[in-house]
């Protein structure tokens, strides 16, 4: 706007630029980054320096030289300050006259608050409303134009150093009330006043400061997203590189997820492992972590042929890391995780599963089915003598081979607080034959609302898909699975991360 000119300009302080909701409408709506950067261009373009350069001298080793404000400046636009929001106006001195003001006021329009200074100190802040609002009064005009302008300053204004964070800033806005962000605030530097702060600045100023923070948390979540989906790519591809008939789903209910997946091939067969860990997002994925890492070093120093075991191994590795070793004693956490461990034995085709609240499906080709709904030979049964079986958690029974049968599953989790440290899971052993299909998946799939009485999504469900489609490829079947999933979802929200495998032998 320029300096302030009139009879009086011998005696107001001219600091430049009017402070306004109107003043400047583009400079007002435009972010905070953008009007220090062009503050930084100007100040660049008008530095004397940038004038009388020597021939092949930087300019802006010139003005960082000449200019520390500048450099000051650049650091703010990370760190944002009250320095970021000063706007030069207009003051004037206790001495002058409510006249005097009237006449700054009726000069600059837009003019919001005129701030009051004693030796480049303020003392108080001229509300443009209050003060047109007294002076309006009949008789006050006469007897007021004469007396000192602090007859109608609010001698509390809030005063704010440059260097104070806008958060702060925000805090004490808020804590001195709506004057402040209606009528402004006084900003200064070791208590010399250098311009003043709008209310509707210190908003965007809020805004733009939050938007900044959102963006630098989501490039992390992305970039978490791509650790894990990377963590997850060597297993998917052993699992495409072992089995010919395969396909795994793997959807983190946000960008990260709780669910994990391992699967490892060795000479004499297979082990895969599906596990749902507490919680989803970033949470979530911190334990697929410390939970893919246990599982990861419980298979080298064991080996995949006995699943129970590498679930107790697992679980004692994980209630150390996150402390949570009983219930009665002091734990910040109590957190865990659902899975499913199996070991398919290429010789004799028989697979030894151990579960911790999730079952497996298996649906026999037509091989006669045991009374336990397990498809046996007579090694499978020399195995089942020296194997750990449970009798009480046996698989479903079924009428007909060609229907799912659940395998499991133990109703302990893994790493809880309340899961014994010494608890040691039961092996299911299952033979299998050539065309037999196995799935298997986390809760989010069961447990998911939808459909018109918007109640779970549930394990019949998923049953009557596999039978429906079972003669289809994997790769079909688990399209017509996720599809009447997702179908069934509708237009609820996605409850939980999900993950489904279904292979069939060959």
């Amino acid at each position: 706007m320029g300096s302030y000119r009139s009879n009086t300009i011998g005696r107001i302080k001219s600091h430049g630029k009017i402070l306004g909701p109107a003043c400047d409408k583009h400079t007002q709506q435009a972010t905070l980054m953008a009007r220090t950067q062009h503050h930084l261009m100007v100040k660049t373009l008008s530095s004397p320096d940038s004038r009388t350069m020597a021939p092949g001298e930087n300019p802006y080793n010139t003005v960082i030289a000449s200019d520390r404000s500048t450099l000051h400046a650049l650091h703010s636009l990370h760190n944002p300050t009250a320095r970021l929001l000063i706007v030069k106006v207009p003051t004037v001195s206790s001495d002058m006259s409510n006249a005097d003001v009237l006449e700054i006021f009726g000069q600059h329009r837009d003019l919001v608050s005129l701030p009051v200074l004693e030796n480049e100190v303020p003392i108080g802040l001229i509300s443009r409303h209050i003060f047109m609002s007294q002076m309006s009064k009949p008789y006050y005009r006469e007897l007021y134009e004469k007396k000192s302008c602090i007859a109608f300053m609010d001698k509390s204004p809030l005063i704010v150093e440059a260097d104070t964070p806008i958060e702060t800033l925000a805090a004490r806005a808020v804590e001195s009330g709506d004057k402040t962000l209606a009528d402004g605030f006084l900003i200064v530097e070791n208590a010399t006043f250098t311009g003043m702060g709008a209310g509707l600045d210190l908003m965007h100023a809020l805004v733009d400061l939050q938007t900044e923070k959102n963006r630098q948390v989501m490039q992390s979540i992305d970039y978490a997203s791509a650790i894990q989906r990377a963590m997850l790519s060597e297993s998917l591809g052993t699992l495409k590189a072992t089995l010919d008939d395969v396909e795994m789903v793997w959807e983190p209910r946000d960008i990260v997820g709780g669910d994990f997946y391992h699967f490892q091939s060795y000479d004499e067969g297979w082990f895969c492992a599906i596990a749902d860990c507490t919680g989803h997002g970033v949470p979530g994925a911190f334990l697929t972590l410390i939970a893919s890492s246990a599982l990861t070093h419980a298979l080298h120093q064991s080996g995949p042929h006995n699943p129970g075991q590498l679930m107790a191994a697992v679980n004692r590795s994980m209630k150390a890391v996150l402390g949570q070793h009983s219930v009665t004693e002091c734990s910040e956490s109590n957190d865990g995780m659902d899975a499913v461990f199996f070991w398919f034995n290429a010789h004799d085709r028989t697979l030894t599963s151990a579960h911790a609240k999730m079952p497996l499906f298996v649906i026999h080709s037509g091989h006669e089915t045991s009374a336990s709904g397990t498809t046996r030979n007579a090694e499978s049964e020399n195995r089942l003598r020296h194997d750990q079986f449970s009798p009480d958690l046996q698989p479903t029974i079924s009428k007909s081979d060609r229907l799912p049968v659940s395998v499991g599953a133990e109703r302990i989790g893994i790493g809880y607080a309340d899961t014994p440290i010494e608890h040691t899971w039961k092996n299911h052993i299952t033979q299998l034959y050539p065309g037999d299909l196995l799935c298997c998946c986390t809760d989010g799939l069961i447990d998911q609302i939808g459909g018109p009485k918007n109640i779970a999504y549930g394990k019949k469900r998923l049953r009557d898909s596999l039978m429906a489609h079972r003669t289809a490829s994997v790769s079909e079947l688990t399209y017509q699975i996720m599809d009447a999933f997702r179908t069934y979802q509708g237009k609820h929200k996605r409850r939980d991360d999900l993950t489904l495998l279904c292979l069939r032998l060959n």
